[in-house]
């Protein structure tokens, strides 16, 4: 029978709610956990961090040169969300964002935030980072008096998460679907 080795394994996990990014906890579930045990093997890890109550797009891997190379902050590779608000998100906002907005000690890369719909619990809009400071989108919103009230990381690179992806869910991906994230 002919054996496909893989040398390093690349998932696509979407994240539910309640889920920490961590190879491990001794008092909550991972991303890792969350991995079928015909896809799970040692050393796996997510290449980034999502909050717990963040849901979305999380790469799981082995390859630590392949994590380092997507979360470098010399990389600015984008990472796509899409943010409910209890509030309106302005022109205002849009243009603040653009330019960098100072959150506590740190003032953040410019950042592109469109506003795409109004709900009557807030406004939708899509944030894209360059960078991942500790929980900076709602650091971002903050600054403007505005809460997150869901958060949801829908695109690394330009590799959207697979919208066939369950919550709890993963995939292989392919070696396109790779070379889309970072030029591996």
């Amino acid at each position: 029978k002919p054996l496909c080795l893989r040398m390093h394994l690349y998932l696509m996990l979407n994240k539910p709610k309640g889920v920490v990014s961590a190879s491990e906890d001794k008092n909550q579930p991972t991303v890792v956990d969350l991995v079928p045990q015909n896809l799970w093997r040692k050393g796996l890890f997510p290449a980034g961090r999502l909050d717990k109550d963040t849901t979305g797009f999380v790469l799981i891997t082995d390859d630590g040169e392949f994590a380092h190379d997507i979360l470098s902050p010399k990389k600015h590779i984008p990472k796509t969300y899409h943010a409910l608000v209890d509030g309106a998100i302005t022109e205002r906002m849009e243009a603040d964002f653009a330019k960098g907005v100072r959150i506590g000690e740190d003032f953040t890369l410019p950042a592109s935030l469109k506003k795409l719909s109004s709900t009557p619990q807030g406004d939708w809009g899509e944030v894209i980072l360059k960078e991942g400071l500790y929980h900076q989108i709602k650091r971002m919103f903050s600054h403007f008096s505005i809460n997150v009230v869901e958060l949801k990381r829908i695109k690394m690179g330009s590799l959207d998460l697979d919208e066939n992806l369950k919550m709890g869910e993963c995939r292989y991906l392919t070696k396109e679907e790779i070379s889309s994230i970072c030029d591996k």
